[in-house]
Protein backbone atom coordinates (compact mmCIF):
# COMPACT_ATOMS: atom_id res chain seq x y z
CA UNK A 1 0.00 0.00 0.00
CA UNK A 2 1.49 3.36 -1.06
CA UNK A 3 0.37 6.27 0.75
CA UNK A 4 0.20 9.53 -2.15
CA UNK A 5 1.29 12.65 0.53
CA UNK A 6 0.12 15.54 -1.59
CA UNK A 7 1.03 19.18 -0.63
CA UNK A 8 -0.55 20.75 2.13
CA UNK A 9 -3.15 23.50 1.10
CA UNK A 10 -2.55 26.86 2.26
CA UNK A 11 -4.90 30.21 2.21
CA UNK A 12 -2.98 33.79 2.65
CA UNK A 13 -4.76 36.54 3.71
CA UNK A 14 -2.99 40.42 4.29
CA UNK A 15 -3.59 43.95 3.16
CA UNK A 16 -0.12 44.21 1.84
CA UNK A 17 0.65 43.07 -1.54
CA UNK A 18 4.31 43.10 -1.07
CA UNK A 19 3.76 41.01 2.34
CA UNK A 20 1.19 38.98 0.21
CA UNK A 21 4.43 38.04 -2.18
CA UNK A 22 6.98 37.48 0.25
CA UNK A 23 4.82 34.95 2.17
CA UNK A 24 3.78 33.61 -1.34
CA UNK A 25 7.59 32.68 -1.87
CA UNK A 26 7.97 31.36 1.78
CA UNK A 27 4.49 29.28 1.38
CA UNK A 28 6.21 27.61 -2.00
CA UNK A 29 9.69 26.80 -0.44
CA UNK A 30 7.73 25.04 2.24
CA UNK A 31 7.09 23.15 -0.76
CA UNK A 32 2.95 23.49 -0.01
CA UNK A 33 0.22 24.40 -1.88
CA UNK A 34 -1.23 28.23 -2.23
CA UNK A 35 -4.81 28.10 -3.28
CA UNK A 36 -5.72 31.83 -2.41
CA UNK A 37 -4.74 34.66 -1.64
CA UNK A 38 -6.85 37.24 -0.15
CA UNK A 39 -6.33 41.07 0.71
CA UNK A 40 -8.67 41.73 3.87
CA UNK A 41 -10.68 39.52 6.62
CA UNK A 42 -13.93 38.83 4.88
CA UNK A 43 -12.03 37.61 1.90
CA UNK A 44 -9.91 35.21 4.13
CA UNK A 45 -12.85 34.13 6.09
CA UNK A 46 -15.07 33.16 3.08
CA UNK A 47 -11.79 31.71 1.47
CA UNK A 48 -11.10 29.38 4.34
CA UNK A 49 -14.72 28.03 3.89
CA UNK A 50 -15.05 27.04 0.56
CA UNK A 51 -11.34 25.45 0.56
CA UNK A 52 -10.86 24.41 4.14
CA UNK A 53 -7.29 24.25 3.55
CA UNK A 54 -4.45 22.78 5.79
CA UNK A 55 -3.13 26.29 6.93
CA UNK A 56 -3.97 29.77 6.75
CA UNK A 57 -1.54 32.53 6.93
CA UNK A 58 -3.70 35.65 8.76
CA UNK A 59 -2.57 39.17 8.68
CA UNK A 60 -3.68 40.80 12.37
CA UNK A 61 -4.76 43.93 10.85
CA UNK A 62 -6.73 43.87 7.95
CA UNK A 63 -9.57 45.70 6.82
CA UNK A 64 -13.40 43.59 6.90
CA UNK A 65 -12.34 41.40 9.99
CA UNK A 66 -9.04 41.03 11.63
CA UNK A 67 -7.05 38.29 11.46
CA UNK A 68 -7.92 37.85 15.03
CA UNK A 69 -11.81 37.84 14.31
CA UNK A 70 -11.21 35.17 11.16
CA UNK A 71 -8.94 32.92 13.81
CA UNK A 72 -11.60 32.79 16.67
CA UNK A 73 -14.55 31.64 12.83
CA UNK A 74 -12.14 28.64 12.16
CA UNK A 75 -11.71 27.59 15.68
CA UNK A 76 -15.52 28.00 16.53
CA UNK A 77 -16.32 26.03 13.16
CA UNK A 78 -16.16 22.41 13.82
CA UNK A 79 -15.46 21.77 10.00
CA UNK A 80 -12.48 24.18 9.54
CA UNK A 81 -11.27 24.36 13.30
CA UNK A 82 -8.43 21.56 12.60
CA UNK A 83 -6.47 24.52 10.26
CA UNK A 84 -3.25 25.08 11.81
CA UNK A 85 -3.22 29.16 11.64
CA UNK A 86 0.41 31.64 11.99
CA UNK A 87 -0.80 35.23 12.50
CA UNK A 88 1.33 37.71 10.89
CA UNK A 89 1.70 41.27 12.82
CA UNK A 90 4.37 44.27 13.02
CA UNK A 91 3.05 44.36 16.79
CA UNK A 92 6.15 43.01 18.73
CA UNK A 93 4.43 43.59 22.29
CA UNK A 94 3.85 40.36 24.32
CA UNK A 95 0.46 40.84 24.79
CA UNK A 96 -0.21 41.41 21.27
CA UNK A 97 1.20 37.64 20.87
CA UNK A 98 -0.63 36.28 23.58
CA UNK A 99 -3.80 37.63 21.55
CA UNK A 100 -3.25 35.75 19.01
CA UNK A 101 -2.88 32.60 20.62
CA UNK A 102 -6.32 33.14 22.59
CA UNK A 103 -7.69 33.69 19.63
CA UNK A 104 -6.31 30.17 18.39
CA UNK A 105 -3.42 30.57 16.06
CA UNK A 106 -0.99 27.85 16.45
CA UNK A 107 2.06 30.35 15.54
CA UNK A 108 2.55 33.92 15.50
CA UNK A 109 5.27 35.44 13.65
CA UNK A 110 6.45 39.14 13.97
CA UNK A 111 6.78 41.75 10.31
CA UNK A 112 8.65 42.35 9.24
CA UNK A 113 10.40 38.70 8.38
CA UNK A 114 12.73 36.32 6.37
CA UNK A 115 10.75 34.89 3.80
CA UNK A 116 13.39 31.58 3.77
CA UNK A 117 12.66 31.90 8.42
CA UNK A 118 9.15 31.58 7.66
CA UNK A 119 9.61 28.61 4.99
CA UNK A 120 11.42 26.95 7.59
CA UNK A 121 8.56 27.60 10.29
CA UNK A 122 5.42 26.59 8.17
CA UNK A 123 7.66 23.41 6.95
CA UNK A 124 6.91 23.11 10.86
CA UNK A 125 3.71 23.79 11.52
CA UNK A 126 2.76 21.77 8.48
CA UNK A 127 3.98 19.08 10.25
CA UNK A 128 2.42 19.62 13.16
CA UNK A 129 4.84 21.21 15.34
CA UNK A 130 4.11 24.33 17.08
CA UNK A 131 5.71 26.20 20.11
Amino acid sequence: MTIDLLPLRVVIADDDPDIRALVTIAVKRAGLDLVDSCSDGTAAWESLQAHAPDVAILDVAMPGMTGLEVCRLVRADARLSGIRILMLSAAVADRSRQAGLVAGADEYFIKPFSPRLLAERLSLLAAGATR
